[in-house]
């Protein structure tokens, strides 16, 4: 394993490259870390550069750790841009000096050294670099502590990054990898060294998400293993195990059965381990376990034992970051690290199903949240049945007095909210009561009890609501409602948070049972407006873009005919928006929420919005301006590029332009929209170009003649969507321009004759593959396709038995409306000009026509008509055959038509 090159480092360069990483990681260094870096960066550009790193990673001995470590991450970094351009004498020279250092005698060299043997099977593979299993092997196989951690922790770095590499074949080897890595990984489960212990059983769990059949076939042996390390003196093997089984439970739940009480009574037992760790991932076997839809039976009988244990855990840790956070008033600024990353989802026209991010990911997930969650998961399982166990503790802890016990009692809270949808018919005649109990935790001395009483009253929202046509229900829901305004002016910011958040949920519920309230409302939304810090105001942009969602045309009305004198309710809600958009540049983030809060209320208002709307508009299109300078040249531009300020942006227009209707044409017509929207559809970033074209059908709506100039441009990119790699990040760009041609198709009719050939093209392969894609891709697929045939008959009939029964099948499932209308039209005018085509999908156009409730356009009804009268001719005596194959509640609903 001797190197194999002649290379050798120049003293000078060695000495030079020393003094720059010496420099780089001294924290007492003066020297400028951004020069240094830039020096790093010009070595980078000389080819034998990364033997330099290698070998002072390697070889020099006489260093510290610290700087032979950051010669190696470098390398790492370099290695991962530049190893496939290499050549290949330095590529082996890299590798010949790596895997005798597998057995390194200090640790942190070791694990470097098997961080960057695991980048580079990440580049190329195991087959490029056929020495590297057999040294592992060898290393394994030693008996020597620092060979045998060296080896398993580059393993266990392939297993982490790419598992797969391990379950392939390999030219030359006559089994796959993992067939001889994973005997060897079950034997150290029982090694004396915890470190082995830790790394093999890491190594094996990676692999239960893919099963490749070397585990499969060996599940004995895992389990086995398993049951040695369930009672391991150190947590971190023990935390292992308890992944482990979740694993299997969520991907092979048959493996566990056999030993499923066993499994069930270990986590119990190990859902109360000291560490908290270990607990935690325990506590997630509980909803993965009903997640399986294993015997709820089996479960049932735990229940007893269980749900102590997990109310147990919902109290607060001593050290929970939250404790130290409820403590923060309005008076101490927040810290920049307070402020969390957040997302914007872009604009998407169809059926909701495509997953949001989830700002949840980045709060801290532990013990108190995963028993919470998983009470919420045996609640919705068992409903009723968790009561008689669950509802003495909390009685208990609710009961429990003196300032010693709060968190008890906030433990309390916290279950009647996880619980309040699953077990809601045993609450519902307890409501009342329920509500009354929390209405005065809301003013308790404690914040987190003010802050989590403040979201079980929002889980209850909703059922309250129903209760509203009653006198003492709509007193309640009043109480709710005033209590939550009130704490949005808390002092804490803990509780601001909480109650800005359940009165979102609570708008959402109520809808326009708000509107008697809106007064009050708005006046406490701009009060917290007023006196929020950073962090919190963005959730009040969120409570009023809700509430214009929820309340929509009502926001535009004065409060009654007695108070007319008084300010109409945007009098109340636009000006301090309005000044708060003009205090914040153009570069600044913390437009993101307020666009998207100016973007619902748009919406919302309609025209309503126009006095607002021509600054708004022209702030919008010089962000977009601004970015696609800063992309280009940040210098010139004043800023660096972040292409969130193009979303939301374009996102605000597509606002604009839905409320305003036809009145967007004056905003529009002398800008340079069009241009700047084009390059928008062009962007490589797929959330840009989906919010793009979601303005592009948004304008094709209201003002298809301001795209005219471009519209064959506008066409073509469109269209070049649906053809496209559909990856997750694409389905949604796709669905958005398929919505955008589909617009313009009904407004520019003939024009968009050019690409209906090449789009119904796609739109055929992307029904045909409907259960690879989405809901939302594959309606307006469906829609647009019938909009195209509905236009051009002559071009989309000839194709039409290639996915005229996907098409059906989708069409049946698109709601009544106008878009719905529209695609009939093309149905039965692609069966017009090709009768014979549809004949052996008659079943299935018999199907789509039956999905109709009421057809309200007696055109489309005669169409449809004439479309099934036809085919009964046609057929003769074979008509009744046809109808014999549908359901009876299809037969009832086409003799409508018939």
């Amino acid at each position: 394993m001797a190197a194999t090159t002649v290379w050798q480092p120049r003293e000078d360069g060695l000495a030079e490259i020393f003094t720059l990483l010496e420099q780089q990681i001294s924290p007492s260094s003066v020297a400028d870390k951004s020069q240094i870096w830039k020096q790093l960066e010009h070595f980078s550009q000389f080819p034998d550069f990364n033997n330099y790193l290698v070998f002072i990673l390697v070889r020099a001995e006489g260093k510290s750790i610290g700087l032979r470590q950051a010669a190696g991450l470098l390398l790492k970094n370099n290695l991962k841009r530049v190893w496939i351009s290499m050549v290949q004498e330095n590529q082996k020279y890299i590798k010949s000096e790596l895997l005798p250092c597998l057995g390194a005698v200090d640790r942190h060299i070791r694990t470097t050294v098997g961080t960057i043997i695991s980048e580079i099977v990440n580049v190329e593979g195991v087959a490029g670099w056929l020495e590297l299993l057999p040294a592992l092997v060898s290393c394994l196989d030693s008996n020597d502590l620092n060979h045998m951690d060296g080896a398993m922790d580059a393993l266990s770095k392939i297993c982490e990054d790419i598992p797969q590499v391990l379950d392939s074949e390999v030219p030359g080897l006559a089994q796959r990898p993992i067939n001889i890595f994973l005997p060897r990984l079950y034997q150290f489960f029982q090694s004396p060294h915890a470190s082995l212990r830790k790394l093999a059983l890491g190594c094996v769990n990676q692999y239960v998400i893919i099963m490749p059949a070397a585990l499969y076939n060996s599940m004995d042996k895992y389990l086995q293993g398993l049951f040695v390390l369930a009672n391991d003196p150190v947590a971190e093997v023990r935390k292992l195990v308890c992944a482990a089984f979740v694993h299997l439970t969520e991907v092979l739940p048959s493996s566990i059965e056999p030993h499923l009480r066993n499994v069930m009574e270990y986590m119990l037992q190990v859902n109360k381990d000291p560490d908290e760790e270990v607990a935690l991932e325990a506590c997630e076997f509980w909803s993965a376990y009903c997640d399986a839809q294993l015997p709820t039976e089996n479960l049932k009988e735990f229940l007893p034992r269980l749900i102590p244990v997990l109310l147990s855990n919902m109290a607060y840790a001593d050290n929970d970051e939250s404790l130290l956070e409820a403590e923060e008033d309005e008076s101490q600024p927040d810290r920049d690290q307070d402020l969390k990353p957040r997302f914007h989802t872009s604009r998407l026209h169809g059926s909701e199903d495509f997953d949001d991010d989830d700002d949840d990911s980045f709060n801290v997930w532990n013990l108190r949240k995963c028993s919470a969650a998983a009470i919420d998961v045996l609640s919705n399982v068992f409903g009723d049945e968790i009561l008689p166990a669950l509802m003495p503790l909390i009685q208990a802890k609710l009961s429990a007095s003196g300032d010693e016990a709060w968190k008890e009692r906030e433990a309390a809270v916290l279950t009647l909210g996880a619980i309040a949808e699953g077990c809601f018919n045993g609450l519902y005649p307890l409501l009342s009561e329920i509500v009354a109990f929390l209405l005065p935790l809301l003013d308790d001395k404690f914040p987190l009890i003010r802050s989590i009483s403040c979201w079980t009253l929002s889980r209850f929202g909703k059922y309250l609501i129903q209760e509203i046509g009653n006198p003492k229900g709509y007193e309640q829901f009043e109480k709710v409602l005033m209590g939550l305004l009130r704490r949005l002016l808390d002092s804490n910011k803990r509780v601001q948070e909480a109650a800005c958040s359940a009165f979102a949920t609570v708008e959402e519920d109520a809808a326009e049972e708000l509107v008697p309230h809106m007064q009050v409302i708005l006046q406490h939304l701009m009060c917290a407006f007023g006196k929020y810090q950073r962090r919190n105001l963005r959730i009040v942009y969120d409570a009023i873009g809700t509430l214009a969602d929820s309340v929509r045309e009502d926001l535009n009305k004065a409060y009654s005919i007695f108070f007319l004198m008084q300010p109409a309710y945007l009098e109340i809600l636009m000006p301090p928006l309005v000044a708060k958009w003009q205090q914040l540049s153009n570069s600044d983030k913390d437009l993101f929420p307020l666009l998207e809060c100016f973007t619902s209320i748009s919406q919302a208002l309609g025209v309503g919005f126009a006095p607002f709307a021509q600054p708004i508009f022209q702030r919008c299109m010089d962000i977009i301006q601004l970015q696609h300078l800063a992309k280009v040249d940040p210098a010139s531009a004043g800023a660096q590029y972040d292409r969130e300020f193009i979303v939301c942006s374009l996102d605000l227009l597509s606002g604009l332009t839905e409320g305003l209707g036809s009145g967007i044409e004056s905003l529009v017509s002398p800008s340079n929209l069009r241009d700047l929207l084009l390059k928008c559809c062009m962007d490589e970033a797929s959330d840009v170009r989906q919010s793009a074209f979601a303005l592009m059908g948004d304008l094709a709506r209201v003002f298809p003649a301001y795209l005219q100039p471009r519209m064959v441009e506008f066409l073509e990119i469109a269209s070049q969507q649906l053809s496209a790699n559909l990856i997750r990040e694409n389905l949604s760009v796709a669905n958005n321009a398929c919505w955008a041609i589909g617009e313009l198709a009904v407004k520019v009719r003939q024009e968009v004759s050019p690409i209906v050939t090449n789009v119904v093209s796609s739109l055929g392969l992307i029904l045909q593959h409907g259960e690879a894609v989405n809901k939302s891709l594959v309606e307006n697929s469906a829609i647009t396709l019938g909009r195209l045939a509905w236009i051009r008959p002559d071009l989309v009939a000839p194709h039409m038995e290639h996915f005229m029964k996907p098409w059906c099948l989708a069409l049946s499932t698109v709601r009544d409306d106008i878009e719905k209308e529209d695609a009939f039209r093309g149905l039965c005018a692609v069966v017009k000009v090709n009768p014979s085509g549809g004949v052996s999908s008659l079943v299935f156009i018999c199907i789509a026509i039956a999905s109709w409730h009421e057809i309200r356009s007696e055109d489309v009804k005669n169409e449809v008509s004439q479309v099934l009268n036809g085919y009964k001719q046609l057929l003769g005596n074979s008509w009744a055959e046809c109808l014999s194959a549908l359901e009876p509640p299809v037969k009832e609903r086409l003799a409508r038509y018939v």
